[in-house]
């Protein structure tokens, strides 16, 4: 009986403690958005990828091209010919490779970039949100964007316009 009364005080207590924490919510997205950085830092990244992707695209398709004339001429070429068009085309499928991992690739030249550009602003947000949450006790800020388990939550626990705000964007 003793064990029961101490567990319910012990579940009450968390309780309590549970109720006294307040939540907020966010929407980088929307913040991300409204912020013309961001905006500018996107076009620019979307550019150096397409012309990253058409300098690796273009030494495919020489690749490419390469394996067909030699698929055509292949009969008429010796043994120590064909193996120097083999090496020339692997060498050249071996580029387009490496240039889409140095550019494309988890270490890569794009990812270096949006770290470059896209990290600042982050960190800017990051900063916001954590004044706001220091200022008006908020224990939890939680993205909406990216917390897929939120099926409902009051707008008033929404601090994105704040967070513009407090970062010189009003809206």
């Amino acid at each position: 009986m003793r064990k029961s009364v101490i567990s319910f005080i012990m579940l009450f207590a968390i309780g309590i403690t549970a109720n006294a924490q307040r939540f907020a919510l966010i929407d980088m997205e929307y913040i991300l958005k409204n912020i013309p950085a961001y905006e500018r830092a996107n076009e620019q990244l979307n550019q150096t990828s397409q012309q990253w992707q058409s300098e690796v695209e273009k030494i495919s398709e020489e690749a490419k091209t390469l394996y067909k004339n030699y698929q055509l001429g292949a009969a008429k070429l010796s043994d120590t010919q064909k193996k120097t068009k083999e090496d020339e085309i692997v060498a050249k499928e071996k580029k387009a490779a490496e240039l889409r991992r140095q550019y494309f690739g988890p270490e890569g030249e794009l990812y270096k970039k949006r770290e470059s550009l896209v990290k600042p602003i982050q960190d800017e947000i990051y900063n916001a949100v954590k004044e706001i949450s220091e200022e008006k006790g908020y224990s939890v800020v939680v993205d909406r964007a990216s917390a897929t388990s939120i099926i409902f939550a009051t707008p008033n626990i929404d601090i994105s316009n704040e967070v513009l705000s407090r970062l010189g964007y009003s809206n």
